[in-house]
């Protein structure tokens, strides 16, 4: 009996970017509309961060944060995507997201207490739209998708835009959250941070697909893979998915990066599964070189700009820190009071049993 021979049909991606390595343009075409103030910002925010992720190590290896994911590396994606939204935007954050939702209007010191586990770092301020960063790998896709959708159906002018890694990439909420969004027509940005490795497995051996990208075909709604070392290459296409996003054509943003540092600070060691060649090679595409080099170029940036914005960040932090030490500690009856807005008998029967035990 004669067989059949099925051709494999791959789609291809090719990587956006606007800034190669050495800071130069090789999309002039692509150049988003920024002043020079708001170039200046975007560095200012990435030079912040970097120097904040550097302290938030020290402070955790000090015993004085809890679960920490470092971003070195990462600040491109995050900050560049963050940078093309508007306030009234929704952010639902993986775990790794928290510059993002500190740029959108969460205190620097909640994000603290946030890694402590305290209750109050997971307490939003009105008017800050977002929601707490999410443990369960790719389970704020499908929220996402929920998100957007009612944001449609309230007939607001807003998007919600959702992060997780490549890993996150691999999980059923992934698919599940984009496929609902593509059918109905919501207004959502995935946005998938491919720093190569879920801890230690490194993407080509999590799926066989070329790219991640191109996973939103079966969607239904657009994808594109993006050089996330480039943060005017992220701004760009973050700017045009939400664009596509409020006229009901979600995206699926690849942003291929890479990150210095461990997955968390809770004992990964990444010379276990990394090598020093490759570390090295993704050093010299580091965001911050790059993006320094072309505000020089153009006379908007200089040593003395960038130590004011480092002097600024360790004054802002040991600030953030210090609110967040003068927190009251949390007790147990603390966690049952804000579990409900109006407790079950049972619990107000604990309530009171653990108000009496810290009483004494």
């Amino acid at each position: 009996m004669a067989t059949k021979t099925i051709e494999q049909v791959e789609s291809h991606f090719e990587m956006f970017q606007i800034l190669d390595e050495n800071g130069e343009v090789v999309n002039k075409d692509a150049m988003p509309d920024l002043s020079d103030e708001q170039l200046q910002e975007i560095m200012r925010r990435m030079v912040y961060t970097r120097i904040w992720d550097q302290r938030a190590i020290s402070l955790n290896r000090q015993g004085r944060l809890g679960f920490y994911a470092p971003v070195a590396g990462q600040e491109a994606s995050m900050i560049g995507s963050h940078y093309a939204l508007e306030k009234e935007d929704w952010i639902l954050p993986g775990y790794r997201d928290v510059p993002q939702v500190v740029w959108h209007g969460l205190p620097l010191y909640q994000a603290f207490l946030y890694s402590r586990g305290h209750f109050h770092g997971g307490q939003i301020p009105e008017g800050v739209n977002i929601l707490p960063p999410q443990i369960i790998i790719g389970a704020q896709i499908v929220q996402a998708a929920g998100v957007a959708l009612g944001l449609k159906r309230r007939h607001q002018d807003n998007v919600a835009i959702t992060y997780t890694g490549d890993g996150g990439a691999s999980q059923g909420d992934f698919y599940e959250g984009m496929n609902f969004a593509g059918a109905y027509e919501a207004p959502a940005i995935f946005v998938v941070q491919n720093n190569q490795f879920a801890i230690s497995v490194p993407v080509e051996e999590q799926s066989a697909a070329k790219t991640i990208a191109q996973k939103a075909v079966a969607a239904g709604i657009h994808g594109v893979q993006v050089d996330g070392m480039d943060i005017l290459a992220m701004y760009s296409v973050t700017e045009t998915a939400r664009k596509n996003a409020l006229n009901g054509e979600p995206t699926l943003i690849e942003s291929v990066c890479y990150r210095y540092g461990p997955h968390t600070m809770a004992g990964d060691d990444p010379t276990r599964y990394r090598t020093e060649e490759l570390d090295n090679e993704w050093e010299k595409k580091d965001p911050l070189i790059r993006f320094r080099k072309f505000l020089e170029d153009k006379d908007l940036w200089n040593e003395d700009k960038e130590n004011e914005v480092v002097d600024q960040a360790k004054a802002d932090i040991k600030e953030a820190i210090k609110q967040a030490d003068d927190t009251p500690k949390q007790k147990a009856s603390d966690l049952i009071e804000i579990m409900y807005e109006k407790l079950p008998q049972n619990l107000q029967e604990q309530l009171e049993e653990y108000r009496e035990k810290e009483s004494k």
